[in-house]
């Protein structure tokens, strides 16, 4: 008989514990996807209190990359000197990087291929002199370039 509660106390003991881990795993989920939730409506609040910048006129420099490449293409230098001739005549404006993409790959590729071609000539300009304050950055409402692959795949410059 003592043999039979001895058995039957560790398959109780057993049982809670699995229990107790089960609940212990269900409380640290919970915790993780609601942390992960704040995080994320923090970064969306952070990114809505950025101002919007409309483009006004037409670029001042627009730079064409290889499909799925975001390094600088060999004429980048040349326009960049455009870019600093330009914040030169008129010092108080700004500049508007905005990146655009082709239809090949996948949207959230595209997007983020995009932003990196836009964050290129955004350090090339940084390197060149041009103040990292004097930079902004937009994404534009429709990022697909048109029919065109080879000119939809490009950032324009704007001062303004």
């Amino acid at each position: 008989m003592e043999q039979d509660d001895d058995n039957q106390n560790l398959v109780l003991g057993i049982l809670f514990g699995i229990i107790a881990l089960v609940i212990a795993l269900v409380i640290g989920l919970t915790t993780y996807v609601t942390g992960q939730a704040n995080q994320a409506k923090t970064a969306v609040a952070a990114v809505a209190e950025v101002p919007e910048i409309a483009e006004v006129g037409a670029p001042l420099v627009k730079l064409y990359f290889d499909s799925g490449k975001a390094e600088l293409p060999a004429v980048a230098g040349e326009e960049v000197a455009k870019v600093i001739a330009k914040l030169a005549e008129e010092p108080t404006k700004l500049v508007l990087l905005s990146g655009y993409h082709d239809e090949t790959g996948g949207a959230a590729v595209n997007a983020e291929v995009a932003k990196a071609r836009a964050i290129a000539v955004k350090e090339a300009l940084i390197a060149a002199g041009v103040s990292a304050d004097k930079i902004q950055m937009r994404k534009p409402a429709i990022t697909l370039g048109g029919g065109d692959d080879a000119e939809a795949r490009r950032v324009e410059v704007r001062v303004q």
